[in-house]
């Protein structure tokens, strides 16, 4: 049977990314909330950049949390925190990203299910921006205290302040499902939600934007990129003065120790900016969708916000790759002996055999603290 196409109404301003989901060439069946025909071209384009930064974030964030577990030299408390950061960023790889593609080509569900799965994302979301602050102001303590530093920031504490940035990401991720969300306002419109509460599942449709620009953005988003920032000018005005210092035979060790600070928070503080150059633009559109409902929002615009959110878990293992010598060596020998199966000094270590592979990885690496 021949598929008759509708006839659609010409319109001279862009579609809204809800209009293209709802589009009439991508039609939902209202049963069983599958698509009946092909993608757009813009949605196909979407989806392969999406499998593209799925695939590099999960490798990418995996090598980084295996080069931390094999490298003893990787296990300070600044590298837990990169490896909570790498956890989070594995999860949007892995399911933030195929559920938002899944979003974009258009699907009915439950609407707590849809509200769950953008709650997720929240979370996520949340814990990267708290593991960044964890960061930062563990090195802040290593260059404020750095006689008394081990003392003050123990493994258990830092594994402690781990844990806290979790809990406090899915107490803030969470909290639309405790109620400040969209529900009452599709019960009120009729023609989004059905009666069993089955809606189109697109995030704006269920996430209400008083909580999202309110409680998330200004308050839970735009202040520890601030606070970040503050300790990070901190950071480095330390570091400077105390390199500016005459130096002398005794100063020279402490002198070290500063320039290997100043190394790390350099490659610290870009992992921050860019985290900030990707987030800020998809919280711009939702301000502006807060404060100007009626202004149009390109679908292109709003896609490639989307992708800078799920790209940035994708780039932390290169910025690590390049600029941190300890990964660097890490990620060498990770390839070379358990990807291209070649040990060049004919001793790879047997299975079981954890230890020696630890003190080769060491070896190298003490001598190269960033």
């Amino acid at each position: 049977m021949a598929l008759r196409i509708p006839q659609r109404n010409m319109r001279t301003s862009p579609l809204s990314l809800s209009e293209i989901i709802a589009a009439p060439d991508n039609r939902t069946d209202q049963a069983n909330g599958t698509t009946q025909s092909g993608l757009l071209p813009e949605q196909a384009i979407y989806i392969v950049l999406e499998v593209i930064i799925s695939v590099t974030s999960v490798i990418g964030n995996v090598m980084v949390i295996w080069a931390v577990r094999i490298n003893h030299s990787l296990r300070d408390t600044t590298f837990c925190f990169i490896a909570s950061l790498a956890l989070a960023d594995i999860a949007v790889g892995a399911l933030v990203i195929p559920l938002a593609v899944t979003i974009n080509i258009g699907f009915k569900t439950h609407f707590y299910s849809c509200l769950l799965v953008t709650c997720i994302v929240l979370v996520l979301t949340q814990s990267s921006i708290l593991a960044l602050l964890a960061i930062a102001i563990d090195r802040y303590l290593r260059v404020k205290i750095p006689m008394s530093y081990k003392y003050v920031v123990t493994r258990r504490r830092a594994g402690m302040a781990v844990v806290v940035c979790w809990i406090v990401a899915i107490a803030v991720g969470l909290t639309p499902m405790l109620g400040w969300n969209n529900r009452q306002r599709l019960r009120d419109n009729v023609s989004q939600v059905t009666h069993d509460l089955f809606v189109m599942c697109k995030f704006e449709n269920v996430i209400s934007m008083d909580y999202m620009v309110y409680f998330n953005f200004f308050g839970w988003v735009l202040p520890p990129l601030v606070l970040m920032l503050l300790i990070y000018a901190e950071i480095f005005y330390k570091i400077h003065h105390q390199l500016n210092k005459k130096v002398t035979e005794s100063h020279r060790d402490h002198s070290h120790y500063y320039s290997k600070e100043l190394k790390l928070a350099k490659s610290l503080a870009l992992v921050l900016f860019l985290f900030a150059i990707s987030w800020l633009p998809l919280n711009i559109l939702n301000c502006i969708t807060l404060f100007s409902p009626n202004c149009d929002k390109p679908a292109l615009l709003i896609n490639i916000a989307i992708l800078l959110t799920h790209g940035n878990s994708a780039v932390n293992p290169i910025v690590y790759a390049f600029q941190i010598k300890k990964f660097q060596n890490a990620f060498r020998k990770i390839w070379k002996q358990y990807v291209l199966c070649r040990d060049p000094v004919g001793k790879l270590p047997q299975r079981g055999s954890k230890r020696r592979l630890e003190r080769m990885l060491r070896a190298t690496d003490d001598d190269n603290y960033v």
